[in-house]
């Protein structure tokens, strides 16, 4: 059963209320948070200004989806177009653009890069810039670092979202995923951290309704029997997730324990507490945002993986409308998530032009 476009909206939206929320205290202690904002710990936006900030876990997501995109429309009008991972690659280096306090280049491809909603200098890893403006990205095979930081994960929600069964399958879409994270973060924990979440997303896409336990065991069985060989690490990650699906299934345990337990500092261990909030809260959105926040860790990080997801599951009409409306970026996300939804509306040799979509993903104007 297919999904519509409220579960692409809700991915995108909620991916952001997740970060913006986390972003409050992120990597503070649990004791520092309950000093701030009681025994409970955060329990809904700190806002500023009266907005509710998104930082690079969004940003990053959202240009990943700009890439991809751009990719499909030009080889869907020009018949020619380069692996997708270059698109991924070329986004990324203009998200590093706009977190840049000086000149931008004339000629700039992502239309999101006009969008100041979603170019506000939020990075939350400087290294992750650092590695952007070399002159070669990461690949899985050579990597450029060992860094397994959950910094460039939410790339891999990028990658679920844009599956499609006319564009690749499933074990390409796996490595994508690993791709895309493996550009700026080279240990394989992250990277294959970011294979296993991409599953998870496109799965999702294709029937939201299936069971989100063995959906999260499907995924790491596949990456193991698609990267195994490779990579024993994905062992590692295998335990450490099916470790948060045996915690989410004990409900005397407190949640904020078992995130601290977690760590929740990795792009593995902000996984799996991503996992554990999902099926911890009985797929309750505002229940697992909360549990995904609390806890001495990567804060924005969990709190986006774990928005994404369940988002998606649930749809837009299932976020509380108190997360959207103070969410700036919410309606630039929407016309993305509508984007991916609809896919490139022309083809070569066919008569149907779309004036905006041709500003978007062929000039990169929006």
């Amino acid at each position: 059963m297919a999904v519509g476009r409220s579960a692409y909206r809700g991915c995108l939206l909620g991916l952001a209320v997740g970060d913006a929320m986390g972003y409050t205290v992120d990597n503070r202690s649990w004791q520092q948070i309950q000093e701030d904002y009681g025994p409970h710990g955060l329990l809904g936006y700190d806002l500023v200004n009266g907005y509710a900030d998104v930082t690079s876990y969004t940003q990053l997501a959202a240009f990943t989806c700009n890439g991809l995109l751009l990719g499909l429309t030009r080889g869907q009008v020009t018949g020619k177009m380069a692996p997708f991972i270059k698109y991924i690659g070329l986004s990324s280096r203009e998200w590093a653009i706009s977190q840049r306090p000086w000149g931008r280049p004339s000629r700039t491809y992502c239309w999101l890069l006009r969008r100041q909603e979603l170019c506000r200098r939020h990075c939350m890893d400087t290294r992750m810039l650092d590695t952007l403006n070399r002159q070669n990205l990461g690949t899985p095979e050579t990597p450029t670092n060992r860094f397994d930081s959950p910094s460039g994960l939410t790339s891999a929600i990028g990658v679920g979202l844009f599956y499609h069964p006319d564009r690749m399958d499933q074990q390409e879409i796996d490595l994508l995923g690993a791709e895309a994270v493996a550009l700026t973060h080279g240990s394989p924990t992250a990277f294959l951290s970011g294979a296993v979440l991409s599953h998870i997303i496109s799965r999702l896409i294709q029937n939201r309704k299936q069971n989100l336990k063995a959906l999260v065991l499907e995924a790491v069985d596949a990456c193991i029997d698609r990267f195994g060989h490779q990579y024993s690490q994905i062992y590692e990650l295998s335990t450490l997730v099916r470790h948060a699906i045996t915690y989410a299934g004990s409900p005397n345990l407190k949640p904020v324990d078992v995130m601290e337990r977690l760590g929740c500092d990795s792009a593995a261990q902000v996984l799996a507490g991503a996992v554990y909030a999902c099926l911890s809260s009985g797929e309750d959105f505002d229940t697992a945002v909360i549990t995904a926040v609390n806890h001495s860790g990567r804060s924005a990080a969990v709190g986006a993986v774990t928005g994404a997801i369940l988002g998606l599951r649930l749809g837009e009409e299932a976020l509380p409308d108190f997360y959207i409306s103070c969410l700036e970026p919410a309606e630039i996300l929407r016309e993305l998530a509508d984007d991916l939804f609809t896919g490139c509306p022309m083809e070569r040799g066919n008569k149907l032009f779309d004036l905006d979509w041709e500003y978007k993903y062929l000039q990169g104007n929006g």
